[in-house]
């Protein structure tokens, strides 16, 4: 599937972007770049209310984060970086916007502890471009920002999930009064889902929480990642947020 509007250079394609609200565009082609694949595998442990389900995507994830930052481009041009948070979102943007063919090898429970074992093709060519950005103050182009979040990246795994990546822009903190004021709306995730025929199924709201009872703060800079499942009949999709 598809987002609703695709990338393109024409001056017809700009101008209509100019005058319609940003659809998520599908990730870029890499078929010229070089590439490598990668492997990595995470254990995780998990605690209520967190459910195996979430565990495992967590697992899954941070898996695909240990693929990234074990391969040999990420590690000979990151070999100076100490600053771990620096490190940390420059790993989640590769992951979750320069590579592509995931494939789960793996996945184990045990318990209460859960197991990933993940493949993926990566494009090492783009670890010097985001971490140029992330280091001179500039950023890649997002999907959709407003003052307390920006949409980095929107992608469809094989089962049909929809994986968004977002980064805070002001500090979001869950259980301050900053957060039941003005921030409230904008400090939400919307996605909406549209049929064959461009119809509106359903809009859907996700506050962006650092985790899943919303206890936890994000500091500006700060990335995380928001999984959705896509409702029956869904053609394409629309990430954007309040403004």
């Amino acid at each position: 599937m598809t987002p609703l509007l695709s990338m393109s250079g024409s001056s017809a394609l700009l101008a209509f972007m100019a005058q319609c609200l940003a659809f998520v565009a599908p990730p870029p082609a890499f078929s010229e770049s070089p590439t490598v694949d990668i492997v990595g595998d995470y254990r995780y442990a998990y605690h209520e209310p967190e459910t195996v389900a979430e565990a495992k995507q967590t697992a899954c994830l941070e898996a695909l984060h240990q693929a990234v930052s074990t391969s040999t481009a990420v590690r000979e041009q990151t070999a100076s970086i100490v600053d771990s948070k620096l490190f940390r979102n420059l790993v989640h943007t590769l992951a979750t916007k320069h590579v592509s063919d995931q494939q789960i090898l793996q996945q184990s429970e045990k318990g209460r502890t859960v197991y990933c074992k993940v493949k993926a093709v990566f494009h090492p060519e783009e670890v010097e471009r985001v971490l140029l950005a992330q280091t001179t103050g500039g950023a890649e182009p997002g999907l959709d920002q407003n003052r307390a979040l920006k949409i980095l990246s929107a992608r469809e795994d094989p089962d049909g999930t929809i994986v968004i990546a977002y980064q805070a822009l002001k500090r979001l903190d869950w259980l301050g009064t900053a957060y039941q004021g003005s921030l409230r709306e904008t400090a939400d995730v919307m996605v909406d889902f549209y049929d064959e025929q461009g119809t509106l199924l359903r809009s859907t709201r996700h506050p962006a929480r650092k985790t899943a009872t919303g206890d936890d703060v994000m500091n500006p800079g700060e990335v995380r990642t928001l999984k959705v499942a896509k409702p029956l009949n869904t053609k394409t999709y629309r990430v954007w947020v309040v403004k």
